[in-house]
């Protein structure tokens, strides 16, 4: 259980994520799932915040974790993976957000096939964060750090 002072942060991540590190290195670099785990608990312990990292191959998984973060009023970082271009269902269950919810990408989805161009999360999500490798991650719990946990809008600005 976290200290009361520290926020809790779910971290999730969709399809093929956990194979960080084997996983085409060229696009998603050497980083193993493994050790993202430990660089995004070991910030958040710093930022003050208990972060806790899931990763799913299972659509079905992810939207009752994004149903527990609104229900919780959690912060979410959610790097939707494939999921990401056609998953109206975790749309959905993202738009329920009571908390920000920030999407991150290890690499640039605008620089690669077209098909990746679009996410059906990235009108519902505070805000994306994307191309930076595995600091795409810390870039997003710092900015989670920064904001308290009000829900925000999900329509304009």
């Amino acid at each position: 259980m976290s200290a009361p002072d520290t926020r809790r942060v779910l971290v999730l991540n969709g399809p093929n994520l956990g194979r960080l590190g084997s996983r085409e290195p060229d696009v998603y670099g050497s980083v193993s799932y493994a050790d993202l785990v430990e660089r995004c608990t070991a910030l958040g312990r710093e930022l003050g915040l208990a972060v806790e990292v899931r990763e799913t191959n299972d659509e079905g998984e992810m939207i009752r974790w994004l149903h527990e973060a609104a229900d919780g009023r959690l912060p979410v970082v959610l790097n939707p993976g494939a999921f990401t271009h056609y998953s109206y269902g975790m749309r959905d269950a993202a738009a329920q957000r009571t908390a920000p919810l920030i999407e991150v990408h290890i690499s640039n989805p605008h620089a690669r096939e077209s098909f990746r161009h679009t996410s059906v999360v990235g009108a519902v999500a505070s805000g994306t964060i994307a191309g930076f490798g595995p600091d795409s991650y810390l870039l997003a719990l710092r900015a989670l750090a920064g904001q308290d946990a009000r829900p925000r809008s999900t329509t304009g600005g």
